[in-house]
C-alpha cells in the first residue's frame, strides 16, 4: 500500500481527506462484517450453515490484515471470550468490540493503485488506513441476554495521544486500531474493549446486494452530486427496497439539519431493519457469495470461533434487548467559518456506560416527570391527536412537552424513543399513556429525553374513547 497524506479535519457537511502513515499487511481470512453485525447476526442461525463454518473455526489465529505490535495488541483484553460446545461456539463473557468503517479514496495515497490512476476523479480505495468514518462500540452481555450498540459520531471533539485535541475519527490514521481503541476508551469513562473490526466501506455496497438489498423509510428526498468523487445521491421520500448503491446513498448523505449525527440515525434504522431481514431463511442460500464479498473488506484480532459465538449470540437476542445509543453532547460551530466538532458531554456519558456498559457506578437518578424533556414528532396528520397527547402528558405530570418536526414515516404503533439512553424513563411514561413501543436509540428529537413518535394506535384509541 502506498504512503498516505495527512488530511485535515474539516467543518461539517464537508469532505474530509483519509490519510494514513500506517504499514500494510498480509491479507487475512473471511470474517463477517460486524459494521451492521447486529443485523448479520440471523446468517448463521440455521444448523447447515454452521456445520460448515465450523470446520473453518478450528484455527484460533485472529483474522488480522494488519500487523499489530505487543504494545497495540496489549490495548485489547486478549482473555477468551468464546467457548466451543457440541454445537455452535458460545459467548462466556460480556465482550465489547470497537467497529470503525473507514472510507479511503485514491487522491490521499501519494502511489495510488494503478488502476484508480488516470480515471479523471478520486476512486475508492480497498483500504482500512484512513479516517474512521463511522466508530461503534458494541456489548455482547450474555448474562443480561442484551447487546448495546453506541454510537461515536466522527466529529467528536476529544484527546488523542501524540495529536492532542481533535476529532476521534484521526486516531486511526495516527495509529491504526490500536490508537481508535485507547482514545475511545479514555472518552468513554475508561470503558475496557477487547476487538476490534475495522471495514472498509467498499465492502458495504457489495455485502448488501449479497444480502439482497435492504428495505428502508427514505424519510426526505435526498439528492446530492460531486463529480470530484463520482458520489451521485438522488433516493425519493417513501419506504422502498434499496440495493448496496442506494443504500450507500442513504448513508452517505448528509446534507440535513443535523449533519453526520442524521446520518448515525439512519444507521441506527438501517440496522433495526436488517435485524429483521437477516433472520429471513433466504438468507441461508446467500452465505457462499455473502463470505466471497466480504473477505477482503474487513481487519478484525477475532478469531472465527470468536466471530461464530457473537453471531449465534445475537440470533438469539430478543430484538426488544438490543439497545441503540450515541455519545451524548452537543454541536460546536457553525460549519463554515471554523472547524465544527461534536463536544461530548462527559457526565452524561459517565451515566450512559454505568446504564448500558456496566462501567463503574451510575450516580443518576431516574428523571422527575416535572422536568423530562419530551418531544412530539407526528406520523399521523392530526392535530387533534397531537393536542390530546398533550393533554395526557400533562395530566400525568409532564411539563416540558414540545411538538417537533412531524416523523415521515406512517407508524401503525408509537414508538417511545429514549433518545439519552434512559429506556426506564419511557417505560414510565408508556406506563402513564397505556400504549406504545419502548426504544431504546437515537432516532428522535436529539434534545429530547423522550422522543414520542406518534402512530395509529393514539387515533384508535381516541376513536375509542370518544365512541363510549
Amino acid at each position: 500500500m502506498s504512503a498516505r497524506k495527512i488530511p485535515e479535519n474539516r467543518p461539517w457537511g464537508q469532505k474530509n481527506g483519509q490519510p494514513s502513515p500506517r504499514k500494510p499487511a498480509p491479507k487475512g481470512n473471511q470474517v463477517s462484517w460486524l459494521w451492521l453485525g447486529l443485523g448479520l447476526s440471523g446468517v448463521a442461525m440455521l444448523s447447515a450453515t454452521a456445520g460448515a463454518m465450523l470446520a473453518v473455526s478450528l484455527s484460533s489465529t485472529p483474522l488480522l490484515q494488519s500487523q499489530l505490535s505487543p504494545d497495540e495488541a496489549a490495548v485489547f483484553d486478549g482473555d477468551r471470550i468464546s467457548r466451543t460446545s457440541m454445537r455452535l461456539p458460545e459467548l462466556t463473557r460480556p465482550v465489547n468490540i470497537l467497529v470503525m468503517g473507514i472510507k479511503v479514496i485514491s487522491s490521499d495515497l501519494d502511489n495510488p493503485p494503478p488502476e484508480t490512476q488516470n480515471l479523471g476523479y478520486h476512486a475508492l480505495v480497498n483500504s482500512f488506513e484512513g479516517l474512521s468514518d463511522t466508530m461503534l462500540l458494541l456489548r455482547f452481555n450474555p448474562e443480561a441476554q442484551k447487546i448495546a450498540v453506541l454510537s461515536i459520531p466522527r466529529d467528536t471533539r476529544t484527546y488523542v495521544e501524540g495529536v492532542g485535541m481533535t476529532k476521534i475519527n484521526a486516531a486511526n490514521v495516527e495509529g491504526g486500531p490500536a490508537l481508535s481503541a485507547k482514545t475511545a476508551s479514555e472518552l468513554l469513562s475508561g470503558v475496557g474493549i477487547d476487538r476490534y473490526i475495522r471495514i472498509n466501506v467498499q465492502g458495504v455496497e457489495k455485502l448488501v446486494d449479497a444480502l439482497g438489498g435492504v428495505t428502508v423509510y427514505v424519510p426526505r428526498d435526498m439528492k446530492y452530486q460531486d463529480d470530484s468523487q463520482h458520489l451521485y445521491i438522488n433516493l425519493k421520500a417513501g419506504k422502498q427496497h434499496l440495493n448496496g448503491n442506494q443504500l450507500q446513498q442513504f448513508l452517505r448523505f448528509r446534507y440535513d439539519k443535523y449533519g453526520d449525527i442524521g446520518r448515525i440515525q439512519r444507521q441506527q434504522m438501517v440496522m433495526r431493519a436488517l435485524m429483521e431481514q437477516a433472520l429471513n431463511p433466504t438468507t441461508l442460500a446467500r452465505m457462499p457469495k455473502i463470505l466471497s464479498v466480504i473477505q477482503s473488506h474487513i481487519d478484525t484480532n477475532l478469531t472465527v470461533e470468536e466471530l461464530l459465538a457473537l453471531v449465534g449470540f445475537g440470533v438469539k437476542t430478543e430484538r426488544s434487548q438490543v439497545q441503540m445509543l450515541m455519545v451524548p453532547g452537543d454541536f460546536s460551530g457553525n460549519g463554515q467559518r471554523e472547524v465544527s466538532y461534536w463536544l461530548p458531554n462527559r457526565r452524561r456519558i459517565q451515566t450512559m456506560m454505568a446504564q448500558h456498559f456496566d462501567q463503574g457506578l451510575d450516580g443518576g437518578e431516574a428523571n422527575d416527570p416535572a422536568y423530562t424533556r419530551v418531544a412530539i414528532q407526528d406520523s399521523t396528520g392530526n392535530r387533534r391527536a397531537v393536542q390530546s397527547l398533550i393533554e395526557k402528558l400533562r395530566e400525568a405530570g409532564y411539563q416540558n412537552v414540545y411538538v417537533d418536526d412531524p416523523w415521515p414515516e406512517p407508524l401503525r404503533v408509537t414508538h417511545l424513543v429514549a433518545q439519552q439512553g434512559d429506556g426506564d424513563s419511557a417505560q414510565a411514561i408508556k406506563r402513564s399513556l397505556g400504549f406504545g413501543e419502548v426504544r431504546v436509540e437515537s432516532t428522535g428529537n436529539l434534545v429530547s429525553d423522550i422522543t414520542i413518535q406518534l402512530g395509529e394506535d393514539w387515533l384508535q384509541r381516541q376513536s375509542r374513547r370518544d365512541s363510549y
